[in-house]
């Protein structure tokens, strides 16, 4: 009698968070004491402390970055995007590959390989300041001048022993000292391996396969990793530790069966994780166009799988569920008397995923989608107005999203009130199923996990990996191997093609100015020349006439000696 309604549920401020409240419930259950057994009561809050604990660990489990299990296999339909082979010796290539696991952490060079030489540390690389470079196998030529052992030679894959510390760890040191890649050597044979695996004297094996899952600081590391399971790895050692080289390849492909990539997202509308991808990633979705289809997927919980909706149909998860129970979502505050419920979660999800059905199902783009999302980031995403309805109109009317058309599709979906089926919610429930996510966020393209950080240039070349061969867009041809991306997709060129721009502009400077010059010589040879045929020209007329001076003169003279012939 004294849990509140659904609709109470919905909001914390309207849960039963006060005092007065937590003594009805203390005054209903003494009232219950009074009237049953001590046995019989002991029993029945027995049972309701169980489920409620259980279900509360199930929901508050995980939370931006913690493993989120969604399914013991691997989900039909995820494709694997990495393979590991050996080159060198020839002996132990496969044609296949060697089965390993991914890290969900490090940045793999999707469409790419790192294929070089290996060294087997014989450490398990936890301790940073007791790496010895100079050590390992396969044993190398000794300095000259030391006297010690050559140290790994860069570029160089490293492998690793597992245990004694986290995977990131491990990594995050092989990083440090200069690898390219790692390979860490699994310790322990899984059981389903069966006789292909040999473990160790007094080591039992392994049900389950271990997870390379971050442990919260792997966003510095940029190499990428894998896993080798015990009865390959231990083939590898053993040939590296006869002082044989293997060269090992590392290696990323995205399935490109046409000209139309497909990406997906998972996420929650309190994932701080993703925040970025969402607000700065609407330019490049808008600059692929049809090319590339989005789908956002939100991730809830079945609260009925979860024990959240109880035998009489109740909502035993408290404000984590809508719907009896049905739908639950994480309390992203850890604190169920204030603040972001789960259920608030829960409906903002349905809110999206309306807005993505009504405005970007259609073309794959949904600029609007994008426009409310960062909206909502900038205005509601606060524990005061992250459930408000006029915040979040005020968002759609910023947005370019009808309000009412939302409403529409959340109602008509089955709404968030009473033990009633939402068919919107069911399907996500579903996509969820279908696709193993085991960490949040999770980023798909074609199908392929995208592992490391979810950042903007990591998305977009993996995004433009997923192309088939001569039907890359313009836009990623342009911009996918740019240093700054985002500015290369808004202003249409890469940084370096405006350098070269500019390089072409102060040429073509040059080449004026030189022509000037030119000009400018052959104008002043010019000048002299006709000054040059003046003064001929002027010297032949002086010349032309000085001849009849002459004879003048001659004239003259003989007159004046004939007249002093006369004299004489």
């Amino acid at each position: 009698p004294a849990q509140p309604s659904a609709s109470a549920r919905m909001n914390k401020q309207q849960a039963p968070a006060s005092t007065k409240s937590r003594d009805i419930v203390v005054a209903e259950g003494r009232k219950a004491a009074r009237r049953a057994s001590p046995i019989v009561i002991i029993t029945i809050n027995y049972k309701t402390m169980i489920n409620s604990a259980v279900a509360l660990a199930v929901l508050l489990g995980s939370y931006c970055g913690a493993p989120v299990k969604a399914q013991e296999d691997t989900p039909a339909g995820v494709v694997t995007s990495s393979k590991l082979n050996i080159h060198v010796p020839n002996t132990l290539t496969k044609p296949g590959g060697y089965e390993h696991r991914e890290a969900l952490f490090g940045i793999p060079p999707y469409g790419g390989s790192i294929a070089q030489n290996m060294y087997y540390a014989a450490d398990t690389l936890c301790d940073f300041n007791t790496i010895d470079t100079h050590a390992g196998y396969p044993i190398r030529a000794k300095d000259e001048e030391t006297g010690v052992m050559l140290p790994w030679q860069s570029p160089y894959i490293l492998m690793l022993d597992r245990g004694g510390c986290t995977f990131v760890q491990k990594v995050r040191n092989a990083q440090r000292v200069g690898a390219a890649g790692v390979v860490i050597a699994d310790n322990t044979c899984l059981c389903s391996a069966g006789d292909q695996c040999h473990s160790d004297p007094g080591t039992d094996c392994e049900e389950r396969e271990p997870i390379m899952a971050d442990d919260g600081s792997g966003s510095d590391i940029s190499i990428p990793s894998f896993l080798m399971f015990k009865q390959d790895a231990d083939l590898v050692k053993a040939e590296v530790m006869a002082n044989h080289p293997v060269r090992l390849e590392m290696s990323w492909a995205l399935p490109n069966p046409d000209d139309r990539v497909e990406y997906e997202l998972w996420t929650t509308p309190t994932d701080i994780v993703s925040r970025d991808f969402q607000e700065n990633f609407k330019e490049a979705a808008v600059a692929l166009g049809k090319r590339a289809y989005f789908t956002p997927q939100m991730y809830i919980y079945d609260g009925i799988r979860s024990g959240c909706q109880g035998i009489d149909g109740e909502n035993d998860c408290y404000n984590l569920c809508t719907n009896n129970g049905r739908y639950c979502a994480t309390d992203p505050d850890n604190d169920l008397d204030r603040g972001i419920s789960g259920a608030d979660v829960v409906q903002e999800s349905l809110r999206r995923m309306c807005i993505w059905e009504k405005y970007g199902a259609d073309d794959g783009v949904g600029e609007q989608w994008w426009d409310y999302v960062n909206e909502f980031l900038f205005r509601c995403n606060t524990e005061e107005y992250f459930s408000s309805k006029q915040c979040v109109k005020d968002a759609m009317k910023h947005s370019g999203v009808n309000p009412k058309l939302i409403d529409q599709c959340m109602e008509g979906a089955g709404g968030l009130e009473a033990d009633v089926v939402n068919t919107s919610l069911e399907k996500q429930l579903e996509s969820k199923d279908k696709s193993g996510v085991v960490i949040l966020p999770a980023m798909y393209v074609n199908r392929v996990s995208i592992r490391g950080s979810l950042e903007f240039p990591v998305v977009f070349k993996a995004i433009c990996s997923g192309y088939a061969s001569g039907t890359i867009p313009s836009v990623c041809a342009t911009c996918s191997g740019c240093s700054d991306q985002k500015a290369c997709i808004s202003n249409g060129y890469c940084g370096s093609k405006k350098a070269e721009e500019s390089v072409s502009k102060m040429n073509m400077v040059y080449a004026m100015a030189g022509m000037i010059l030119v000009f400018i010589i052959v104008s002043i040879i010019q000048h002299r020349r006709y000054q040059s045929q003046m003064q001929a020209q002027v010297k032949g007329i002086i010349a032309e006439y000085m001849p009849l001076e002459s004879d003048q003169n001659q004239n003259q003279e003989t007159a004046v000696s004939e007249e002093d012939g006369q004299f004489t």
